[in-house]
């Protein structure tokens, strides 16, 4: 997290009569200050800048990736809905033929009865009891008919089942449809679960790109409160600079103002050392250099 920095104005730094009221020496102090701590700032405020476009660059790389695993993830619904359609044909081409398997068994009745096997062993049964038992007349009579019965049974179910030699290829062209289906199925079920993780990384991309805006955002913040702090320091050291050239003006204006009063007394000073030259008096070396520094000799 980066250092809170309290943002001011150049005139909550220095006000003008603060200006005016600090000596030349306590200003030129205070321009160091104010130029240190701006520099200071500066740099702080470069850093942040920086760290807040690696911070904008890792966000754009969290979002590319995002968008890369949501065209994996389209892709794949695509060959999942490619998958489901021909599944979805499939399953009703099974459910045709095993319907169309339904009705050749009703139309022959396959599903009512007993099989071929159980009729057959009945019939030793009872062809056995007769062989075997001691039966009246009636008994007997009933017996053969019984048998008879199930003779008959036996060679109309068998007559059927010849008939229906198709029907096996029929359940088994049904049977190899419907497991094409599965295949179809189980690729559905492959590529949606790969579609749904390539969604679930997209969410979490897009998730960690939404973190790391927030972080890049924070840190433009903490750039802008240092650069304004910087901005201020500088135009409070400008301020401070303005005011030294002030009074390096004003110094100046004194020392001129100095030295004409200055040469005005050595003039009037000159001229009087020229007046009793001119009435005869003596000049000592003192007086003589005078004049000749006024250029009056």
């Amino acid at each position: 997290m980066a250092e809170q920095i309290e943002v001011t104005s150049a005139d909550e730094l220095i006000t003008e009569d603060g200006l005016q009221s600090k000596s030349k020496g306590e200003l030129i102090k205070l321009a160091g200050q104010f130029r240190d701590r701006r520099n200071d700032l500066n740099q702080a405020a470069s850093e942040r800048a920086s760290s807040r476009d690696d911070l904008n660059a890792k966000t754009r790389e969290k979002v590319d990736e995002a968008q890369e695993h949501r065209e994996k993830r389209d892709t794949l619904n695509e060959r999942v809905q490619e998958h489901k359609e021909v599944r979805n044909e499939l399953n009703a081409d099974a459910n045709e033929l095993f319907d169309e398997v339904d009705k050749r068994k009703s139309d022959l009745e396959l599903d009512e009865g007993k099989d071929l096997e159980e009729l057959k062993q009945e019939i030793e049964d009872l062809e056995f009891k007769q062989q075997t038992e001691v039966l009246g007349t009636e008994e007997e009579r009933e017996l053969i008919e019984k048998i008879e019965d199930k003779r008959e049974e036996y060679q109309n179910r068998k007559e059927k089942l010849d008939q229906s030699d198709d029907l096996e290829e029929l359940v088994e062209e049904a049977e190899s449809v419907r497991a094409e289906a599965s295949k179809h199925h189980e690729k559905v079920t492959t590529l949606a679960d790969r579609a749904q993780k390539h969604h679930n990384q997209m969410i979490e991309a897009y998730r960690e790109a939404d973190d790391i805006r927030d972080e890049a955002d924070e840190m433009h913040e903490s750039f802008v409160e240092a650069q304004e702090a910087a901005d201020a320091h500088h135009e409070a050291f400008v301020r401070v600079q303005k005011r030294l050239r002030e009074l390096d003006k004003q110094e100046e204006e004194e020392r001129e103002s100095e030295r004409a009063e200055e040469q005005e007394k050595a003039r009037e000073e000159a001229e009087e050392i020229y007046q009793r030259f001119q009435e005869g008096e003596t000049l000592d070396t003192e007086d003589l250099r005078k004049l000749q520094k006024s250029g009056l000799l």
